[in-house]
């Protein structure tokens, strides 16, 4: 096997591990939010200990991205192949931890609290892990076009964040002794707004590997 071949098969398999670990957060936001609604103490906590093994596998990646800078010193469009890497590892990494942050959320409020969980938090999941998989399908070809797709789709998990913060201030008018609960809930949704955010950025990485330019989504 060459050079080139050989640095193309790492390469490959860097993106392959970058991808595994995007699985990984979605998977993480899944639970998260599956253990809110469900009030499942076990689920939520799994998920907290499941971060530990996120981070691990970040490292992983950037040592292994690293090593191959090092050991190939690439150029041009191979570097910043590279660099974007690790940036991607780093968003994806920060998306898990505000899977967690919902989890704790759901500790916080623990079992047998007998409040209906916002409706509209899972629809808010289900549009972020949309978004995921838009950008991991623009980060595997390198698709500025599908990339470009996730301004638009962060607008509308912007809106329906407003929209649900907006429901949770109406309920503690109304309800002031329920103030935890609000409050657990409007970090819920900033959690998943934050999510979609580290999306939009993966997409700002993804447009700046093949056009050489900064471009902002979010």
């Amino acid at each position: 096997m060459t050079g080139r071949e050989q640095f193309e098969t790492d390469l490959s398999d860097i993106k392959e591990d970058i991808m595994a670990l995007s699985n990984a957060s979605v998977d993480a936001l899944r639970k998260a939010i599956d253990a809110l609604y469900n009030q499942d103490l076990n689920l939520a906590n799994s998920v907290i200990d499941e971060d530990k093994r996120v981070d691990k596998q970040e490292h992983a990646i950037n040592d292994q991205t690293i090593l191959l800078i090092a050991r190939q010193q690439p150029v041009a469009t191979d570097l910043r192949r590279l660099v974007i890497s690790l940036q991607i590892t780093t968003d994806i990494e920060r998306m898990a931890d505000n899977a967690k942050n919902i989890a704790k959320s759901t500790c916080h409020l623990g079992q047998d609290h007998r409040l209906t969980i916002h409706p509209r938090i899972k629809e808010m999941r289900d549009m972020a892990i949309n978004m995921n998989e838009t950008a991991m399908r623009a980060f595997q070809y390198e698709d500025v076009s599908i990339a470009g797709k996730l301004s638009a789709m962060d607008d509308k998990v912007d809106r329906l964040y407003e929209r649900i913060v907006s429901d949770l201030l109406s309920e503690t008018a109304t309800n002031p002794e329920k103030i935890q609960y609000v409050m657990q809930m409007a970090f819920s949704a900033r959690y998943i707004e934050r999510f979609s955010d580290h999306i939009t950025n993966i997409g700002e990485s993804i447009l700046y590997l093949v056009k050489g330019e900064s471009y902002k989504l979010n």
